[in-house]
């Protein structure tokens, strides 16, 4: 017999979290990707460059956008359907395959120059290449 509660509030909790997660599909961080978002991404360094594969096989690449605004890069676009039209009366036993509208965000960090950004896709990968600055080195500074 259930109480007031469930049983295990914090698992409702944190699968509530979890729904709520995939559903905004928040990345705080570049080090805090969620899994399980389409497209997937993978994220890395360079010394020179930020490099970030994202995994979106049969897009049309005019239909996909990425904008980078305040060290946050943001990737939308929409994959049509594959699937049979309503009046051919089809069944479908399986559809894995995402389709519909999707938009993916990662923060960058600091060092993420927004002028050398650089995008290609081939191969159902889009590769997004960022420039890093430069650290800024301390410095002595001489008194006149």
């Amino acid at each position: 017999m259930y109480g007031l509660f469930p049983r295990d509030v914090l698992a409702e909790l944190s699968r509530l979290q979890g729904e709520v997660q995939r559903a905004f599909d928040i990345s705080p961080s570049i080090r805090g990707l969620g899994r399980g978002g389409f497209p997937a991404i993978n994220v890395g360094t360079l010394p020179e460059t930020l490099e970030l594969y994202v995994f979106a096989p049969g897009l049309d690449p005019t239909t996909v956008e990425v904008n980078l605004d305040r060290a946050v890069l943001s990737i939308a676009g929409s994959r049509k359907t594959e699937l049979p039209a309503p009046e051919q009366k089809a069944s479908v036993h399986i559809n894995e395959r995402f389709q519909g509208k999707f938009q993916r965000v990662v923060s960058l960090p600091d060092d993420a120059d927004p002028n050398g950004v650089s995008a290609d896709y081939r191969d159902g990968i889009l590769h997004i290449k960022i420039k890093r600055r430069e650290h800024s080195q301390p410095r002595r500074i001489t008194i006149q």
